[in-house]
């Protein structure tokens, strides 16, 4: 079983996600208890797809995350660079134009996209400034991007709880639902290395982004961040 180390090799991201894809939505939903899904109703309300347009859906996954951009009569592109969950979720949803493709160098022309969106996917990318400016080169000018990712609680005592959840409650209960426990370990040792709220705006603005807000779930575990491409 493959587990990725946090500088992030791309070949090891990908095969670790290869080897948790049949598995990954139901351990999203036990590992979560349940919120995976109220987080991404809110992404899709943030994306505010409209028929049409033209929607990047990033670390797509098995495209589950895409089914509701799809919904409202976009045309979606789910993109991800692990194959194994790309054939999950041709399997799933053989009507989706699933790609491959690799945040720092993605298969797009310039101002190709309406919206681009990640969710719970940037913290895996090894250089995710270097995905934010390609998210920014693909996506059409007054175009958006939202970014849904694990963050800081913003309550001190509730850090400390979820902190504690990550570290020593995650990996048990990874190891009774998914194919890879290891590859949960590494995720939650990211989770906790990665950015706050405030910074992850400033290298969103770094790569281009403007009006750049953000918004917290569940007290700040996650975050919704979005920009805009300047026209």
């Amino acid at each position: 079983m493959t587990r990725a180390s946090l500088n992030k090799q791309p070949h090891e991201v990908a095969s670790m996600f290869d080897d948790v894809a049949e598995r990954y939505d139901l351990t999203n939903d036990v590992l979560s208890l349940g919120q995976d899904r109220v987080w991404r109703k809110e992404v899709a309300k943030a994306v505010d797809a409209r028929p049409a347009q033209k929607i990047l859906d990033l670390a797509a996954g098995t495209a589950t995350s895409s089914l509701p951009f799809a919904q409202t009569g976009a045309y979606v592109v789910p993109c991800d660079f692990s194959l194994g969950m790309l054939q999950v979720g041709k399997k799933k949803h053989p009507w989706l134009p699933l790609t491959a493709g690799d945040a720092t160098r993605l298969p797009f022309k310039d101002d190709t996209f309406d919206a681009v969106t990640i969710s719970f996917g940037l913290r895996n990318v090894q250089d995710f400034d270097a995905g934010l400016r390609e998210m920014y080169r693909v996506t059409k000018p007054g175009g958006r991007v939202v970014i849904c990712e694990f963050s800081h609680p913003t309550w001190a005592p509730f850090r400390t709880v979820y902190t504690e959840y990550l570290m020593r409650a995650l990996p048990p209960v990874a190891r009774a639902v998914s194919s890879n426990p290891e590859a949960y370990v590494y995720l939650a040792e990211s989770i906790r290395a990665w950015p706050d709220q405030a910074a992850l705006a400033g290298h969103l603005q770094k790569a281009g982004w403007s009006k750049v807000a953000w918004r917290n779930l569940t007290g700040g575990v996650v975050a919704l961040h979005r920009g805009f491409k300047q026209v």
